[in-house]
């Protein structure tokens, strides 16, 4: 084995022979997600919460245990019999210093994270840091653990400091490490700087986009200590964005880059505009979505991977009878997807390994001490679509359409005047981010805490131990698919 780098549109090895990456993505150990975990609003809330209920020392132990318990050897060995060669592990910069003393890193910042990259090691895996929390949210997202819809790491300076200051750590530690493909060093970055404008972009005099500017920061961060492991850059706006970047990338502004498309179907989801079935037009609609992602990249002649992907599935207990069919649907968009990055020989990372049942390749079993306690909580919190990863607002949305109705006749009718950053969050999708998934979430947090109370430490670790791989379940179909494409 070797260190990677790019090559042209390539990830190679030091022989320069090509080296396709095919994963997925490590969401909800180090950057806890509630659709993966099943709790209510953000991680650091549910934190707060839990050492309120039963004390900071046995909330530590838990949440320890859980990180522990989450990811194992086990789930490596499972992971290359598969003949995937790759893990995205998103990472919360909590993990490494505190809002309340920042540029301190923690006495054991490392502990979890040293420990599955070198059980990955042992089976043949790569992995790539992913930067999935950023101090002050780089993104409205629940999965950048700030609270609120509005991303204020873009607002404030101090905040990128810290980020390039957290890195230079990161880089510096695992400089050496040839299993590590390289670091994504921001998740879906949504910087509203360049939002109605033309004069963006970093070229000719005309003001940059701040993300230019914070990458340009990080590279050189990351550079100053570590010259070899490749860098994979986030478009703006979720992933999806790259027109404003400066045309100079091409000459070698980002050394050693690699850019990160995020390529989600929406035939894989709750609500599509039609039934899949694989038609002409329907496998041509998901074609052109993607090219039109990677587009400006391919103009330029630069290396490109799909960070994250993949749909959600249907569960019984919440979808009805036809969830298998359902999911059968939802598999051959995978097939489909998987088809076309083959073709291009593209560097993938499926999202999502592991999580309670929703989009992971082996999820929790329903046996499970956790799955147990919280199964009737689970339950309402589906019915009023808490989480904005795809939701089903059927039972909900006649409570929120008031409010969208209200901002319609009272503010305006025209589609183009209530359009915000970020534009792919229609009126309906900001309104019911914030009223449902973040307001309405933050009053479930402390019923979430609540189910713990009163335990002791042996309680607590079985719930943990619900998630070590041999009390999971493995995705059977979505397996089998990957194991062929792999």
């Amino acid at each position: 084995m070797s260190f990677l780098q790019v090559s042209g549109t390539k990830i190679v090895d030091e022989q320069g022979e090509e080296v396709v990456l095919k994963g997925a993505g490590l969401g909800g150990w180090m950057m806890m997600e509630n659709f993966i975990s099943g709790y209510p609003g953000c991680e650091y809330q549910i934190r707060d919460a839990l050492a309120e209920v039963i004390g900071e020392s046995k909330a530590e132990f838990f949440f320890d245990k859980y990180l522990e318990h989450f990811f194992t050897e086990a789930d490596a060995k499972f992971f290359h019999s598969l003949g995937l060669n790759c893990i995205r592990i998103a990472v919360n910069y909590r993990h490494f210093e505190d809002d309340a003393n920042p540029r301190t890193l923690k006495a054991n910042a490392f502990t979890h994270l040293d420990r599955v990259i070198s059980i990955c090691a042992q089976y043949s895996i790569y992995t790539v840091i992913d930067m999935h929390s950023a101090p002050g949210g780089q993104s409205g997202g629940w999965h950048c653990d700030a609270g609120g819809h509005l991303a204020y790491f873009w607002r404030h300076k101090d905040f990128q400091d810290r980020l390039v200051w957290l890195w230079t750590i990161i880089a510096d530690r695992y400089k050496s490490n040839k299993w590590i493909a390289g670091y994504n060093v921001i998740n879906e970055p949504s910087d509203p700087s360049g939002w109605g404008r033309t004069d963006v972009g970093g070229k000719d005099g005309k003001r940059q986009l701040r993300l230019v500017e914070v990458y340009d920061r990080l590279v050189e961060a990351v550079r100053s200590v570590d010259e070899k492991h490749i860098i994979f850059l986030d478009g703006n706006t979720f992933a999806t964005d790259f027109t404003q970047f400066p045309d100079d990338v091409a000459d070698g502004r980002w050394s050693n880059a690699a850019f990160a498309i995020h390529d989600y179907s929406i035939f894989g989801f709750p609500n599509p505009p039609a039934t899949y079935v694989g038609s002409e037009e329907q496998k041509e609609r998901v074609v052109k979505t993607y090219r039109r992602k990677r587009e400006w990249m391919d103009e330029r002649g630069l290396c490109v991977w799909n960070g994250e992907w993949g749909p959600v599935y249907a569960r019984k207990d919440y979808d009805g009878d036809d969830w298998e069919e359902v999911n059968e649907v939802r598999l051959k968009v995978v097939r489909d997807q998987l088809e076309v990055y083959r073709k291009d020989r593209l560097s993938w990372s499926i999202w999502l390994y592991k999580d309670i049942g929703f989009q992971g390749m082996v999820h929790v079993s329903q046996e499970t001490a956790y799955i147990k306690l919280f199964k009737t909580f689970l339950t309402r919190k589906h019915k009023l679509a808490a989480d904005a990863w795809g939701k089903d607002d059927t039972h909900v949305k006649h409570a929120y359409q008031p409010i969208i109705d209200l901002i319609r006749s009272e503010v305006s009718s025209d589609p183009q005047k209530l359009k915000l950053y970020p534009p792919i969050w229609t009126l309906e999708e900001r309104v019911t981010r914030i009223s449902r998934t973040i307001l309405f979430a933050e009053f479930m947090v402390k019923e979430w805490a609540d189910h713990f109370k009163g335990m002791e430490e042996e309680q607590l670790e079985e719930l943990a131990r619900s998630f070590r791989f041999e009390n999971c379940v493995e995705r059977e179909g979505l397996n089998k698919v990957l194991l062929e494409y792999a």
